[in-house]
């Protein structure tokens, strides 16, 4: 029953979170969110899986944000002396979704060889390279950037001109607490500790929205806040 709660509660986060970053403003999706239809057609779709015996499925970061960049037009663009990539423009079809999902439908024909012979590490680093790829753009990450950035050559992004320094970095480095704090839940060695990470990351909403707002302005928590 516990198990069943944190793997719901964290793939209803999961979900959410990663089809609020694919409908992000900046993707000029011209298709809109439809959250509540994707939650339920999910729930299906897993509930089929589970009497099957196969695995979950779900929308994921950073595979969902890369496969809607990899459909976009992106331009860079020179702003105050700093390149910038913006997109134009994104081809919004359901083929590179189904494609996709063949071709790993047809992976199963490749067991138990020669998927055998691939080792672990490649894999390891396939996801490391995924992971590092989503940096680009993200908020967080080029705030911590900030941190070891003179200030004369920070990028001309909005919450700079509207928000103190110390503000930024007293802002950010909570986030990074609460980012060690996950990581540390989810590679933990003990099996039970990552069965409370789903709760853990639930509990940063409070954080955020009830303790956080008492230290900085919330005029400027909206400004620091990339938009989803």
């Amino acid at each position: 029953m516990g198990l069943g709660f944190t793997l719901s509660l964290l793939f209803f986060m999961d979900q959410n979170i990663t089809s609020a970053m694919v409908n992000n403003p900046c993707n000029k999706l011209k298709k809109g969110p439809a959250y509540h239809w994707d939650l339920f057609v999910v729930a299906l779709f897993n509930g089929i899986l589970s009497l099957l015996g196969l695995p979950w499925m779900h929308a994921m970061i950073p595979h969902s944000p890369l496969h809607a960049k990899a459909l976009a037009d992106v331009e860079t663009r020179v702003i105050e002396g700093h390149t910038q990539d913006v997109i134009i423009h994104v081809r919004e079809t359901r083929l590179s979704s189904l494609f996709c999902q063949i071709l790993i439908g047809l992976s199963l024909f490749m067991l138990p060889y020669p998927l055998r012979y691939i080792p672990p590490p490649v894999l390891y680093g396939l996801f490391l390279y995924m992971g590092i790829t989503a940096l680009d753009g993200n908020q967080f990450w080029e705030r911590i950037l900030l941190i070891v950035t003179e200030q004369a050559l920070y990028p001309p992004n909005h919450y700079i001109r509207r928000v103190p320094q110390r503000t930024i970095h007293i802002f950010t480095s909570c986030q990074f607490l609460q980012f060690a704090v996950l990581c540390a839940a989810g590679f933990s060695p003990w099996p039970y500790t990552k069965m409370a990470f789903p709760v853990i990351l639930l509990c940063l909403l409070p954080i955020r929205h009830l303790i956080l707002p008492k230290f900085i302005e919330k005029k400027h928590m909206d400004a620091m806040d990339a938009p989803l």
